[in-house]
């Protein structure tokens, strides 16, 4: 893990050129934590798996009691045949399709999970280096309590992705690809390049879910804070967020709102917040790879694009009186206890 330093930084922007639900930009101090310096990856999530006989929410079947509290009043309730256990996995059209219908590239894939992330017939045979995904909010604060850490905040999480450097709207700076010496353009981050979402051309070497570090790290030594995989916080979802703590001034430790309001979907009860952009994210399209951007979903939804990473406080280490676990290393070397 590495050790991220308290500090005061601006979170959110007064950028134009960004969604609303990331404005306005407002001052947040936060204390000093350790974070994981990469996305928790297959491996490390095995182990969490063989330790605990976890099952995680894509190998259960669907509640349609839970469900049915997230769609319209009235809606039939779908055949048991249907009522399978499954997630939602990138399905890249054929041809270009309009970018407001996400069923145009997304769709429900019954025995998708983080063995399986494209489905029955994939595997993780060779990637252990990668980061899981198709894991749920619940599945990641399991993971998080057995290894003795917990999920960022999402002021943490975006304190930590800017690297120290102040209102850039990467977290390398503000270019989005700059040139090598040569001139020609150097990808930071594993995004989506080509003709969203039917054609990823892979400029950036990778089509899909890359192994974690492998595209340089920020100025805090963090890897992938932007792009590959979005990262679950612990923070509930409002679009007007940053609308309430901007009336604050300075906020210390934001731990984000206690209901979840979002006009797109009104009828789900409990979104998170998911930061940092995935392999699907193209510049033209939603460019949620800036440390600003941010998205709600609900935590009972995994996806094939969706991890996280976990951070522990000293607070936390005095109470266990151990460094954290879960990943196989010296962890009291890695962090510095």
């Amino acid at each position: 893990m590495i050790w991220i330093a308290p500090g005061e930084f601006v979170m959110g922007t007064d950028d134009p050129n960004s969604m609303a639900n990331e404005r306005p930009a407002h001052r947040v101090k936060v204390s000093g934590f350790w974070m994981d310096e990469h996305a928790v990856t297959n491996a490390q999530f095995r182990r969490f798996v063989e330790a605990t006989r976890y099952q995680t929410t894509a190998e259960r079947k669907p509640d349609w009691e839970e469900l049915k509290k997230q769609v319209p009043p009235g809606t039939p309730k779908p055949d048991d045949a249907d009522l399978v256990p499954g997630s939602l996995v990138f399905t890249p059209p054929a041809t270009p399709v309009p970018w407001n219908d996400l069923a145009g590239w997304w769709k429900w894939v019954p025995g998708a999970d983080w063995r399986h992330p494209d489905g029955p017939e994939s595997n993780i045979e060779g990637k252990d280096n990668h980061p899981v995904v198709q894991v749920s909010w619940d599945d990641a604060i399991a993971y998080a309590a057995w290894a003795g850490k917990r999920l960022p905040t999402e002021a943490e999480w975006e304190f930590a992705a800017r690297g120290g450097l102040k209102a850039a709207r990467y977290p390398w700076g503000d270019e989005y690809a700059p040139t090598d010496a040569a001139g020609r353009p150097r990808h930071l981050a594993n995004t989506f390049q080509g003709q969203f979402p039917n054609k990823d051309t892979g400029e950036d070497g990778f089509k899909g879910v890359a192994p974690v570090k492998s595209f340089p790290p920020n100025g805090f030594g963090l890897y992938d804070m932007a792009g590959n995989v979005w990262n679950w916080c612990s923070d509930q979802y409002r679009v007007d967020t940053h609308v309430e703590a901007a009336s604050q001034g300075l906020c210390e430790n934001p731990t984000g709102p206690t209901r979840t309001f979002d006009p797109t979907d009104p009828y789900v009860p409990v979104k998170r917040v998911i930061k940092g952009g995935s392999y699907l994210c193209h510049i033209s399209y939603c460019e949620s790879y800036r440390p600003s951007a941010r998205r709600g979903t609900p935590p009972d939804t995994g996806s094939s694009h969706v991890g996280f990473r976990c951070v522990v406080t000293a607070q936390m280490l005095e109470k266990q009186q151990v460094a954290p676990a879960g990943d196989g290393r010296d962890d009291k070397k890695e962090t510095g206890k």
